[in-house]
């Protein structure tokens, strides 16, 4: 199942009460109390954010967000009574996205929750989150690529790429849009494009050669096709 918010603390009451605020106002949200009930609970379900406190009963909220980060680029909000600079510089250094100190407003907690998921394309207004046609499975907010039932590896700007295309299915995309909105630097050279070009395909097509997916428009750009479910 997958849910908004994932709050992840040991003060059970605080977050019991949090998810039953956010659940309220229409954020789906669930909670685990340790590390360990983190791992169980993104192995069978998923969440478009995590809330996670530093200091947790069977491990450190640092160590777990590392973990994290080697595999997904989920938003995740610390949510600490530690309020030391320290501190706060290393949740964002290891891949934190904000960090709230306890004691904190349910309200307005809630409103930085918001802001994240509308900011990141997900909650109850999000965009739809995956992308699938039977064949190939892109999910927008894992930042995960399946061709074949297997996983396929892309780099973030790869996948950014890709995703652009996708979110925009059957239309051309010209190169100029591609570098100011994927790149974010409109001066990028077209050798570079078509590199990245060539690297999507080698993942995803069954003949790179003659690509289904990512049709080249002659002196315009790229289109994504795809048969989708």
């Amino acid at each position: 199942m997958r849910y908004d918010c994932l709050i992840i603390d040991d003060e059970k009451l605080l977050a019991d009460s949090t998810a039953e605020y956010f659940n309220l106002f229409g954020v789906r949200t669930a909670v685990v109390y340790s590390v360990s009930g983190c791992r169980e609970f993104l192995l069978r379900d998923t969440a478009d954010l995590l809330l996670l406190d530093i200091n947790l009963g069977d491990g450190s909220g640092f160590e777990l967000c590392r973990e994290l980060r080697e595999k997904t680029e989920i938003p995740i909000v610390f949510i600490s009574a530690r309020s030391s600079d320290d501190d706060q510089i290393i949740a964002f250094h290891i891949g934190g996205d904000d960090y709230v100190q306890k004691p904190y407003s349910l309200a307005v907690l809630l409103a930085k929750v918001q802001a994240v998921l509308k900011r990141t394309g997900h909650g109850a207004q999000a965009e739809e989150r995956e992308y699938s046609d039977g064949r190939i499975t892109v999910d927008f907010y894992g930042k995960q690529v399946m061709a074949d039932g297997k996983p396929v590896k892309l780099t973030a700007l790869e996948f950014r790429l890709l995703a652009y295309l996708i979110r925009h299915e059957n239309k051309v995309v010209s190169k100029q849009e591609l570098f100011e909105k994927v790149w974010e630097d409109r001066f990028t050279g077209d050798g570079t494009l078509n590199v990245h070009i060539r690297k999507i395909r080698e993942a995803i097509e069954r003949n790179p050669g003659r690509p289904q997916y990512i049709i080249t428009v002659w002196g315009e750009g790229y289109r994504f096709c795809g048969g989708k479910e």
